[in-house]
């Protein structure tokens, strides 16, 4: 384990002192959370359950097992989101598959969610559209909490569709959820919905360079690429999606905490009513509301 910068080694390497030793290395890395990461991928190399990490505290670690955990420090140094390495991300009470085809689900992106299953609570068979799926975690968290929901979920990426599918196995609402493979709302011939919600890309271009390595670097250009302003995608997804709400229908999109004017512009320009702005626990706005007349 060892390296000219790293930690002075052990003279056993049990669970206890590969801990010890890997968040130490991390915190000098500068590492964000370096003892949870180190738990995670150390969990991870042992293919054992995380609370198992400190009942086997004094287990000295076979060298594959090493040679494992090795591997994902060198990964994570590399700048290797920690989900990736793992090959899951939790989501709104599920544990979803991720894989570099999609980007990792966020905490933020829950707000989406729970603005949906609001308003299709007092709904019977509600039919609803996520409009670029990628892992399956808005699409699939709706159909897991509605019962009767009947979800679509489209995505221009093949390779996401794939994992979108392998989530809503594992989650038991494959049954409920048709995917689609498409640009934006392409694939519908006109179908009509009850709720049509979007997580779509929205980062401008200058903002793109600016973001962190482990992003830019590892995650899909493709999930999070808006165009030169941000709203290339808003552009042709609010005006498009008022050929295929219902009366009464509603639309929920995330934004970017600096766009909240400029998609109420559009959502304005489109003839639809929008609500008010949803923020997050750090007061940005983050979901925008907007109801067909």
């Amino acid at each position: 384990m060892s390296s000219p910068s790293a930690p002075r080694s052990p003279t056993a390497w049990t669970i206890r002192a590969l801990m010890e030793w890997t968040e130490k290395h991390f915190r000098e890395k500068g590492i964000e959370s370096p003892r949870l990461e180190a738990h995670l991928l150390l969990a991870h190399a042992l293919e054992c359950r995380k609370t198992e990490v400190y009942t086997r505290w004094d287990e000295v670690v076979s060298e594959e097992q090493r040679g494992r955990f090795r591997d994902l420090i060198k990964r994570r140094l590399e700048g290797c989101p920690v989900q990736y390495l793992l090959g899951y991300r939790d989501f709104f009470l599920l544990n979803f598959e991720v894989t570099p085809a999609v980007l990792i689900p966020r905490t933020e992106t829950e707000l989406l969610v729970t603005e949906a299953l609001n308003h299709l609570k007092p709904l019977n068979a509600p039919r609803v559209l996520d409009i670029g799926t990628g892992s399956g975690c808005i699409a699939i968290s709706i159909a897991h909490c509605h019962s009767t929901a009947e979800v679509t979920a489209s995505d221009i990426s093949g390779e996401a569709l794939e994992v979108a599918r392998r989530n809503a196995e594992r989650h038991g609402v494959a049954e409920k959820i048709r995917f689609l493979q498409g640009d934006l709302l392409a694939p519908l011939n006109g179908e009509m919905f009850d709720l049509i919600v979007s997580n779509p890309p929205y980062v401008s271009h200058p903002e793109y360079e600016e973001l962190a390595p482990h992003v830019r670097n590892f995650e899909p250009r493709l999930a999070l690429d808006g165009g030169a302003d941000g709203y290339s995608i808003y552009d042709r997804l609010i005006p498009g999606s008022k050929q295929h709400l219902a009366p009464g229908g509603k639309l929920l999109l995330e934004i970017g905490h600096a766009q909240e004017e400029g998609v109420r512009q559009r959502v304005a320009a489109a003839g639809l009513s929008a609500n008010a702005t949803i923020r997050d626990d750090q007061r940005h706005p983050r979901v925008i509301a907007a109801r067909m007349p």
